[in-house]
This record gives C-alpha cells, sequence and structure tokens, in this order.
C-alpha cells in the first residue's frame, strides 16, 4: 500500500548538475526569498515566531518520513540505507524547533542560538556544492534544496529577531549543544557499523569523511585528524557567525 502511494510520486528525473539552472535558481532566488520571509516576520511577537519555528520543525518532519519511506520502498528496494539516517548535522533544526514549545526560555535561547551559529552557516555552504542533494527523483531533490532554504530561513529569522544569545557564554551553550550531536552521531556511527555506512555528521571512525579538503587531510594523516580539524573548522565557523551577530546587534 505505502509503496503503490509512493510510486505515484516516484518522479525520474535527470540529476541536476552543480552550478546548472536548476541549482541557481534555488539559490539566487530561494535564498533572498527566505531573507526577506526572514527580515518581514522579525517584528511579530516572540509566541508567534516560536509557534512558527515549531511548524517548520513539523513541516520538516513529515517531509523527511516521506523521504525515509521514499527510499526504502522505491530507491533502495526495501533495504536501509544507513546513509541516509536522519541525524546530520542540518537534521536538528527538525528535532530543536520540535522542542522548542516544550522547554524553558533558557533553553529556547539556547536552541535558536545552536541553530543561528551552526545551522545557518552549514546550510549556505551546501549551496557551494550541493552535489549532494542530488537525486534521480524530483521528490527527493527537491526535498534536499526546500530544507536547506528553510534552514536559512530559519537561522535568519532567530538573527532578525534577536533571539540569539549574543555573549561568549551563549555561543558555548550553543556548542555544548553541537558536541551533543556529534557524541550521539558518533554514537549511531558506531552501532549501526554492521549494518551499514552511516557517516552522521561526516564523522565516521571508519573511513575518512566525504568532504572536499578534510577527505585529503584524512588521507595524508589519518581519519581521526581529518574529523578533528573538520569539527573545530565547524566550531570556528560558527564563532565567527557569533561575532557578526555581537557587532551587528543594537
Amino acid at each position: 500500500m505505502i509503496s503503490r502511494l509512493l510510486t505515484l510520486t516516484a518522479w525520474s528525473m535527470t540529476p541536476p548538475a552543480v552550478w546548472s539552472p536548476f541549482h541557481l535558481v534555488f539559490m539566487l532566488i530561494g535564498i533572498p526569498l527566505a531573507a526577506f520571509a526572514a527580515w518581514k516576520l522579525r517584528t511579530r511577537p516572540e509566541a508567534f515566531r516560536l509557534h512558527l519555528l515549531f511548524a517548520c520543525g513539523v513541516f520538516l518532519a513529515f517531509s523527511e518520513v516521506y523521504k525515509q519511506l521514499f527510499l526504502y520502498y522505491i530507491e533502495n528496494n526495501q533495504h536501509y540505507d544507513w546513509w541516509y539516517f536522519p541525524f546530520q548535522l542540518c537534521s536538528l533544526p527538525m528535532y530543536l524547533c520540535l522542542l522548542l514549545p516544550f522547554v524553558p526560555h533558557k533553553y529556547q535561547r539556547i536552541f535558536c542560538t545552536f541553530m543561528y551559529n551552526y545551522n545557518l552557516l552549514g546550510a549556505v555552504m551546501v549551496f557551494v556544492d550541493p552535489s549532494g542533494l542530488m537525486h534521480p527523483y524530483w521528490t527527493l531533490t527537491l526535498h534536499g534544496f526546500i530544507w536547506h532554504i528553510l534552514l536559512i530561513f530559519i537561522g535568519l529569522l532567530i538573527a532578525f529577531s534577536r533571539m540569539v544569545l549574543p555573549t561568549a557564554k551563549g555561543f558555548w551553550q550553543s556548542t555544548a549543544v553541537f558536541a551533543v550531536g556529534c557524541v550521539i552521531a558518533t554514537i549511531i556511527n558506531v552501532t549501526s557499523h554492521p549494518y551499514g555506512n552511516a557517516d552522521m555528521f561526516y564523522i565516521t571512525p571508519y573511513y575518512a569523511t566525504t568532504q572536499i579538503v578534510y577527505s585529503q587531510i584524512a588521507a595524508k594523516f589519518g581519519i581521526f585528524a581529518g574529523n578533528t580539524v573538520y569539527v573545530l573548522s565547524i566550531i570556528l565557523g560558527a564563532w565567527l557567525l557569533h561575532l557578526v551577530f555581537q557587532v551587528e546587534r543594537p
């Protein structure tokens, strides 16, 4: 039944090339639209913005369920591919947005600071090389692009509406969330290894990361060195983005 329903949306396509018109349309139109929407909504009451972020989490969750079912039934012939387990760095806003209405205000701000510091930059950088988003099916390809456009909207809405903890303490609190994510990602990578090639957060200890530059570091100095430099680079990028917010805030 599920397979038959999913087949109705299995519209095949030739995976778009990087810097193709498909890629450029999403980058040059989607990102500005996300920024415009975030700017227009920045002055809405905080309760409205929290409900909006929760709604984003609901949308992400439903779209992820669709993706997982599609991959299992259509693309992988009822075989689960651990590579697509939904716990990458860019997956975390789905979980955090769903948690926002149910945690104290302090943790709402920490989660929002994390999504600004860590997910906004990551979502923007994906558009430099979105090859991992390209699939032979329209729905999966659109899912990846829309997902990251929405992450940009979430990060900018948080920034424009001053929902970021602007202090150094706020940065390290958001980094603690990142560290917990790295630990969980490593547990998933290790425990699922007998069943597949999970690479959550791209820090699996079993083979070199596929990320540009860091794969070369891993090839020359070892997997642990490549993963360590990769994680530290993410933290550095998040810190620089946090400094931008500190400079720009009134």
